[in-house]
């Protein structure tokens, strides 16, 4: 395919795609795609799960070849084959889900990513300059395992820079972010642009998108739908273009705290981490009531992790310090915890809540009552088949049908489905972590008005999550885990999104010592 571009002044466009097409066995993932990215342009990648987004990004970065179309780089239509191909061009991607060794150093890392050798003593040199250019505080000589969210993100933001990209391609860069660690990213990414280096932000929080970008361009079903610019547009009117409807916001009252028995107590939980790169526990303790949510917020590796093994049986808590109404639960496995009403979703959606080459109809059976399972252990097909109809139908899964396997999903049908198992297995307790990551405006409301509507029913909730607006949309009470120690359990009209923010990356001992402060107000 031939493209006339550009003038004799030069091209206009730093990149562009011209009816870029993907289609796969069971789905056209892309059809007909135009994008247009100006050189010092932030532009924003938006749409519903399922959109395609992921596919549209990765054949700018040569993971996936188009079927038709063509891609145009600095006004010459070029064929990006690999991503080697595409880091010549100057095109450099963060993913979503870092690529880095925990047990290797910050530069040893970047090496590995570099397409010439240099020695660790130069690269380090290199490292630390981009750093201090750009405000991106990193130590070439830590290793990874030592390091939070925010700082590994750094180390994959240089590993781009450290390669001169013309376009930068961020997947939602903001996802495992406190507020402060956002602004200090969206100060370092506007002054890239500023020296001219194009940036696609790809991102399900409109906020941001209104706060960052100056071009945006809304994909549904495949196709683009709409174009704006942002900043001259309301979320709203976004999150419409992007789902062809209104959007019903949450507004959720916070129910009285203090009401209700007590379902779940964890007490003064403390377990050292067998991974060596793990968060040991200190003295965790808290209270779930019958009819009320309560949100934990952390960082990611924050001990988040341990402590949702112990709640979902994966591993034993001392004994004596979990209980689930009055009885000692802590020394029993999932299977029995599910069988007496608790009920856990793991924030890791394929492979720990659901088996990407099984049908939905199997995934549905992995946690099943014995309203789907009969005596001995025989499996009511029909029974399963219905369940799993069931869940796709009350919770807007999209999907062809039962016999899909859960690999096939977005990410966010996926994980409407493995919440949707949970809910109606009616659960008395429900754990879940990061109900909504990686989930667009439309899933995520379907999931919170879910949560909300089992907390009515009185049910108790533990939600586990990074993304603190969500906490404080749907939590009753809040508290904060840092390096494995966690604060009290507060109403969550006694915090702001900073204050959050800032106890996240507080020491555990500011932190308790800020709570004994409140308590003797």
């Amino acid at each position: 395919m031939r493209v006339e571009m550009g003038t004799p002044a030069g091209p206009r466009w730093r990149l562009e795609l011209i009816g870029v097409s993907k289609s796969y066995p069971l789905v056209k993932a892309n059809e007909a795609v135009d994008l247009r990215v100006a050189p010092g342009e932030i532009h924003a990648i938006v749409g519903e799960n399922g959109a395609g987004k992921s596919t549209l990004m990765k054949i700018i970065y040569g993971l996936v070849q188009p079927d038709s179309g063509a891609i145009v780089w600095e006004g010459r239509e070029v064929e990006i084959r690999s991503p080697n191909e595409a880091q010549k061009l100057g095109i450099g991607m963060v993913f979503q889900h870092f690529a880095l060794f925990d047990t290797l150093t910050v530069a040893e890392n970047i090496a590995l990513a570099l397409p010439s050798r240099p020695s660790l003593e130069a690269l380090s040199l290199e490292i630390r300059k981009v750093a201090v250019r750009y405000g991106l505080p990193v130590d070439p000589n830590r290793h990874i395992y030592t390091m939070s969210v925010g700082e590994r993100q750094r180390v994959e933001i240089i590993r781009a820079l450290l390669q001169s990209p013309g376009l930068l391609i961020l997947d939602e860069p903001t996802s495992v972010l406190t507020p402060q660690a956002v602004k200090k990213l969206f100060v370092t990414l506007r002054q890239l642009a500023d020296e001219g280096c194009s940036i696609l932000y790809i991102s399900h929080k409109l906020d941001e998108v209104r706060t960052l970008c100056s071009g945006a361009t809304i994909m549904r079903g495949g196709k683009v739908v709409g174009k704006c610019d942002p900043r001259r547009e309301s979320a709203s009117s976004i999150a419409r273009m992007m789902i062809g409807g209104d959007l019903h916001s949450l507004r959720p009252a916070a129910k009285p705290c203090g009401e209700g028995p007590n379902v779940l107590a964890l007490r003064d939980i403390s377990v050292v981490s067998k991974d060596p790169f793990g968060t040991d526990l200190n003295n965790i303790s808290l209270d779930l009531k019958a009819g009320e949510i309560v949100g934990i917020a952390g960082v990611s590796g924050n001990g988040q992790k341990e402590l949702m093994e112990i709640l979902s049986g994966e591993k034993s808590a001392p004994k004596g310090c979990l209980f689930l109404h009055g009885q000692d639960i802590s020394m029993i496995g999932p299977r029995e915890r599910r069988r007496i009403g608790l009920c856990s979703v793991p924030e890791d959606r394929l492979g720990r809540g659901a088996v990407p080459s099984l049908s939905l109809a199997e995934n549905a059976l992995l946690t099943a009552t014995a309203d789907v399972v009969g005596w001995g252990g025989l499996v009511r097909s029909e029974a399963v088949h219905e369940f799993a109809r069931r869940i796709i139908g009350d919770f807007g899964v999209k999907t062809s049908g039962v016999n899909d396997t859960a690999g096939a999903l977005s990410g966010g049908n996926l994980q409407k489905f493995i919440i949707g198992r949970e809910i109606l297995n009616k659960p008395k307790v429900l754990v879940v972590a990061q109900p909504t990551w990686g989930v667009d405006v439309a899933a995520a409301i379907t999931i919170r008005k879910a949560l909300l509507n089992l907390r009515d029913q009185g049910v108790g909730l533990l939600i586990i999550s990074e993304e603190i607006d969500e906490l404080l949309e749907i939590s009753d009470r809040i508290a904060v885990i840092s390096n494995g120690s966690m604060t009290p359990a507060r109403p969550r009209r006694e915090f702001s999104r900073e204050a959050i923010g800032m106890a996240m990356t507080s020491a555990p001992l500011e932190m308790q010592v800020r709570d004994a402060d409140v308590a003797t107000a």
